[in-house]
């Protein structure tokens, strides 16, 4: 199973329009780091309060850097619910 961060309520919107993740929306009160991920990990974005994922893409920073920083760019988003890929024709 691929590892899961989740985001706030907050970003939703902006990774549903092909935003990368930013660390204040995983750490801030309905974020979530659930496993401790070194940069370049494969990781599924989950939402707060959300049962499936809306995206997955790779770390850009560690966990640890992550909460060091406080700031700046985690996860670069390589698919979300809704994209190009999504809309693929089916065979």
């Amino acid at each position: 199973m691929m590892p899961r961060i989740q985001v706030d309520a907050g970003a939703i919107k902006f990774v549903l329009g092909g935003a990368n993740v930013m660390t204040p929306g995983v750490l801030s009160a309905g974020g979530a780091i659930l496993t401790e991920l070194p940069e370049g990990a494969p990781v599924a974005v989950y939402a707060q309060g959300k049962e499936h994922a809306l995206a997955v893409g790779t770390m850009s920073m560690s966990t640890e850097a992550m909460r060091t920083a406080g700031k700046g760019t985690c996860i670069e988003v390589l698919h979300h619910l809704d994209d190009m890929l999504w809309h693929t024709p089916k065979f």
